[in-house]
């Protein structure tokens, strides 16, 4: 008897459609070659960097670019591409944790409230409407007012400005989730809230909360610039893209590169964040992405 062996073909692996979709975007690549290079040159500034970024020389005081000194120096002679480079380590430091912070704390809470119901949701919901009739950047004013001028304190105020917006994105797909035939088994399981909240419902919203967060990123950048501006930032001479605005604008006059080149860098830098942002969001979206 002769034995036959019959190969079977394994199924052919079917690509993700939002991958496929995110891909395709031409604008998508703009977003993530833009941002990767920022992030590259904050975190090898200390390798790149031509000079120290406290360093302060008289003698060149108000240098505009040349050979020398690539983008001039400032009031205290200070290099400003060192600058520049340093203070894009503490800006992006202070909008990456300050939105993994608002985004974990915002979404269990609308998870949470979207889940549980009733007085605790109606409690929470009213909070996050209150917080979303502020302009960020007034609320961020009030909540540094009253913490102080700090690193810390700039992400702590930060992130509570920006908790509400994932609290509202988390709730609503989880009220409609926990409906849902594959939730309703597993509390005939006996599963209990918290793993099916974080098991079967967190997984499902993922997305949606990752597109919020690439764009509020971007918002928590330019809220760090705003209240650097206005003194309520990290405390000099540590640098930060709005703390060298706020100083080059006091001599914008004599020196135009002090205010210019870290506008640039924050206009770009929130540009590849939006950029990433829309195509993170297009992808997902199932009516945007068929019609690409």
């Amino acid at each position: 008897m002769t034995d036959v062996t019959v190969s079977q073909a394994a199924p052919e692996r079917q690509p993700n459609p939002v991958l496929k979709a995110f891909r395709r975007n031409r604008f998508s690549w703009i977003g993530i070659g833009l941002l990767t290079l920022i992030i590259l040159l904050a975190v090898f500034a200390p390798l790149i960097a031509p000079y120290d970024p406290l360093k302060q020389n008289i003698l060149h005081r108000l240098t505009p670019p040349s050979a020398e000194f690539w983008l001039g120096t400032d009031s205290y002679g200070r290099d400003v591409l060192s600058r520049l480079l340093y203070g894009a380590r503490i800006s992006l430091s202070i909008g990456f944790l300050s939105v993994m912070i608002a985004m974990v704390v915002g979404s269990a809470l609308g998870i949470l409230a979207g889940y549980i119901g009733g007085i605790f949701d109606q409690i929470v919901m009213g909070i996050v409407d209150v917080m979303l009739s502020f302009p960020t950047l007034l609320l961020g004013l009030m909540v540094a007012a009253m913490l102080g001028a700090s690193f810390e304190n700039l992400i702590i105020a930060i992130a509570i400005t920006e908790t509400a917006p994932f609290a509202r994105v988390a709730r609503a797909p989880t009220i409609a989730m926990k409906r849902r035939d594959f939730v309703e088994a597993g509390r005939s399981l006996g599963f209990s809230p918290l793993r099916i909240m974080g098991v079967h419902i967190l997984p499902n919203i993922l997305s949606d909360i990752v597109v919020v967060a690439s764009l509020w990123m971007a918002s928590a950048i330019r809220t760090e610039a705003s209240l650097a501006f206005i003194g309520l930032g990290v405390l000099p001479p540590t640098a930060t893209w709005g703390g060298m605005i706020r100083e080059g604008f006091e001599n914008i006059l004599s020196g135009w590169w002090l205010v210019v080149f870290p506008s640039l860098a924050i206009l770009l830098t929130v540009l590849a964040l939006n950029i990433l942002g829309d195509a993170l969001r297009d992808a997902i979206d199932p009516k945007t992405r068929s019609a690409q």
